[in-house]
């Protein structure tokens, strides 16, 4: 699989399951709407009172399942920060264009915006026989 092949297969989605850790080691998760800009960074907005954000501010380690419709999904690992200055304003405008009322929420007390950078990635599409499940490293993300 080519990155923008799967650039492509994440864009036709709009929500991902993310897990995070509390910091007393309990697993967390919960459903996201998600971008997915140019530079293969996922994109969400949440409020800092959220288990999620504050996992995410203790350990930053972040695990995202996107596509579990028809048997393809993308599992994806990384790593989340909270950018701030032009690059928060770039990553709001990548999570604008999938969801415009996003910016409704920009008047919401709390809220913030999260950038995922992947470290690992598998693609597994179980319509195939064989099976095709392929992981693809973080040059292969990031060049092409």
């Amino acid at each position: 699989m080519k990155r923008d092949e799967l650039m492509w297969f994440l864009r036709r989605y709009k929500l991902a399951v993310q897990a995070t850790v509390a910091q007393d080691g309990a697993p967390q998760a919960a459903v996201v709407g998600f971008a997915v800009s140019d530079e293969f960074e996922i994109v969400f907005d949440t409020v800092e009172t959220t288990r999620k954000c504050l996992n995410l501010r203790a350990d930053p380690r972040i695990a995202l399942v996107i596509g579990w419709d028809d048997a393809i999904t993308v599992q994806l690992e990384g790593v989340a920060d909270f950018p701030t200055g032009p690059e928060l304003e770039r990553i709001k405008q990548c999570y604008f264009a999938a969801y415009p009322d996003g910016r409704d929420r920009l008047t919401w007390p709390g809220i913030t915006h999260v950038r995922v950078r992947p470290t690992w990635v598998r693609y597994s599409d179980f319509t195939q026989d064989p099976q095709l499940v392929e992981e693809l490293t973080v040059e292969q993300l990031t060049t092409g």
